[in-house]
């Protein structure tokens, strides 16, 4: 007896990663083993030297083959085992271990756009749909294109076992959204990609392209994110608004460094409008989507929960984003709970002069 396993590996494509994937039979009662594939095909590699090594790291069952079939996200490894320098999962993994005591936890929202022949699924051949307002969470006719593809892809990733938590369509037609979550800075990884192939893959089956641009659309039309929500025990725990607060300051001390890593097409997505803030600008706020980070209503309330930073583009890689909001965030608490207290000078009051006494005066003798 024999089982297909689809081994899944991010390639080193710029300036977006593609996935990648090849089919191995293996044994009944074998896991997928170490295997390769030639680098050189997928910009991770050079000819004359072009062997890199696939390692299983996260196995689910397959969804779209048979019973005993699965899917296998991989790391990619240079021959001689150490990670190969497009495998971002082994530094997250790193980040993950250090804040480990801070039990950090991710839910990524991941938009994306249908594509068909060039155009968005959907549109007509020539100019443009009627304009945006209608296609958000919308039901009915021909506004709502893809919904079929999308019913596909959330019973599979039910069916594999992956933390989808929902789905919705998005404000430009044609445009939709799943959720991955809640999980740490290392599964959310393993979970998103596996989500995004196989929404790729289901897609083959419709004749349709799933483009994860930032800015699928030029003009007056939304862009496509990754709004990343994150937590910490601190900031679950009760009372845990101040730790809310303080990781949403944490995030604005490292700027530049989260707008280079947040996905490729940035500038043409935080623009300032449609729900978005400018990139090269700072803000967080309670329920504000015009702000970079936004602190749900209910958080506030609750005086608990997450914050969601809103800046990642869709085709952000989910590693790289755990790691940096982990690594910021989880840095500043960890460096603030190890200062010094600071003392604080208590002013002693002046002592008062003492008051001299002075001796009752002795009555003069009577003299008689």
């Amino acid at each position: 007896m024999k089982y297909q396993a689809e081994y899944i590996w991010i390639d080193g494509s710029e300036p977006t990663r593609k996935l990648r994937s090849k089919t191995k039979v293996v044994n009944v009662g074998s896991k997928p083993p170490v295997w390769g594939f030639d680098g050189s095909s997928t910009n991770q590699a050079t000819g004359h030297f072009s062997d890199c090594v696939l390692a299983p790291v996260y196995t689910v069952p397959d969804p779209l083959r048979g019973s005993n079939d699965v899917l296998v996200m991989c790391e990619v490894l240079n021959a001689d085992m150490t990670p190969h320098v497009t495998n971002e999962r082994s530094a997250t993994a790193a980040v993950a271990k250090t804040y480990a005591s801070f039990e950090p936890k991710f839910g990524i929202e991941q938009e994306y756009t249908f594509f068909q022949d060039g155009r968005p699924y959907g549109w007509p051949e020539d100019g443009f749909p009627a304009p945006q307002g209608p296609y958000y969470c919308g039901v009915g006719g021909a506004k709502m294109p893809g919904r079929d593809i999308v019913e596909a892809h959330t019973l599979a990733c039910i069916r594999a076992g992956i933390g989808i938590e929902g789905t919705n369509a998005e404000v430009m037609m044609g445009q939709w959204e799943f959720q991955v979550g809640v999980l740490g800075p290392v599964e959310i990884g393993d979970q998103l990609w596996l989500a995004r192939w196989l929404l790729e893959r289901i897609a083959e089956e419709f004749g349709v392209d799933v483009n994860f641009d930032a800015k699928p659309v030029k003009g007056d039309w939304n862009g496509a994110g990754a709004h990343t929500n994150f937590s910490t025990k601190q900031m679950r725990a009760t009372g845990g608004y101040a730790a809310c607060v303080a990781a949403a300051e944490s995030l604005g001390t490292r700027v530049k460094e989260h707008i280079a890593n947040y996905g490729v097409g940035i500038e043409d997505r935080l623009t300032g409008a449609h729900e978005t803030a400018h990139w090269s600008k700072f803000s967080f706020g309670v329920s504000d989507r015009g702000a970079s980070v936004r602190i749900p209503a209910h958080v506030a309330r609750d005086k608990k929960g997450y914050i969601e930073d809103r800046r990642p583009n869709a085709n952000v890689d989910p590693y790289v984003v755990a790691r940096l909001i982990t690594e910021t965030a989880c840095g500043a608490a960890s460096a603030k709970s190890k200062a010094p207290a600071t003392k604080v000078a208590v002013k002693k009051a002046p002592a008062k002069k003492a008051v001299a006494k002075k001796a009752p005066a002795k009555k003069a003798a009577s003299r008689r």
